[in-house]
């Protein structure tokens, strides 16, 4: 009988063997804009994370816990001291990025699926105002919150030193510490990797 951990990891490995193949499936399932065409036929290279990559972080391994907030889509403070012990899933997007168009349904199911388990979602928008926020939010059906980053860079910034963000789509998860416990570039295609990893990381010992 095959341990927890041992399953992750075979989940993982499947997951990123098959990731030319589900890519293609999966993004050309998905639709019409502009910035979705965009992405989907390569023109957003310059500004956009537009391939997966992963990796999970060791706990010995991990940085110092970082420490962020601001102020959300809905005008309500954030601060990740107040979620000390909790996992915090840490999304970095733009509204007119398409392969966060893209990957916005997959990320909300994930949350759905792990809303109950301890577990903090939190958007940062590196870009949009707030109506934009809510807006996008609206049309894809996403319900976690976002921070509005655009004026102050506070969050970005934030993480610098351990995760520099330099394309979205990027996702984050901190471990109950508030340290980088795994990362995702690009678009999480599918929900399996992100939530092996959320799980990896709740399982571990706080």
């Amino acid at each position: 009988m095959s341990s927890p951990a041992r399953s992750r990891r075979d989940v993982l490995r499947i997951g990123a063997a098959a990731l030319a193949g589900a890519l293609a499936v999966g993004l050309s399932a998905c639709a019409p804009d502009p910035a979705t065409e965009a992405f989907l036929n390569g023109d957003e290279k310059a500004y956009t994370a537009a391939d997966l990559r992963w990796q999970e972080i060791p706990a010995d391994e991990r940085g110092e816990p970082v420490v962020f907030g601001g102020t959300t889509d809905s005008g309500e403070k954030f601060s990740s001291d107040d979620h000390t012990g909790d996992v915090i899933v840490v999304n970095f997007w733009y509204a007119t990025c398409g392969p966060c168009r893209v990957e916005a349904k997959d990320l909300e199911a994930v949350w759905q699926q792990h809303q109950d388990d301890d577990v903090v979602f939190m958007g940062v928008n590196i870009f949009d105002q707030a109506a934009t926020a809510k807006a996008f939010a609206k049309k894809y059906g996403v319900t976690y919150p976002s921070l509005m980053d655009a004026d102050s860079g506070q969050a970005k910034l934030a993480f610098a030193r351990v995760a520099p963000i330099q394309a979205p789509p990027a996702t984050l998860v901190l471990d109950r510490q508030g340290r980088v416990a795994a990362r995702i570039i690009g678009p999480i295609d599918g929900t399996s990797i992100l939530s092996s990893m959320i799980k990896g990381v709740l399982e571990e010992q706080a």
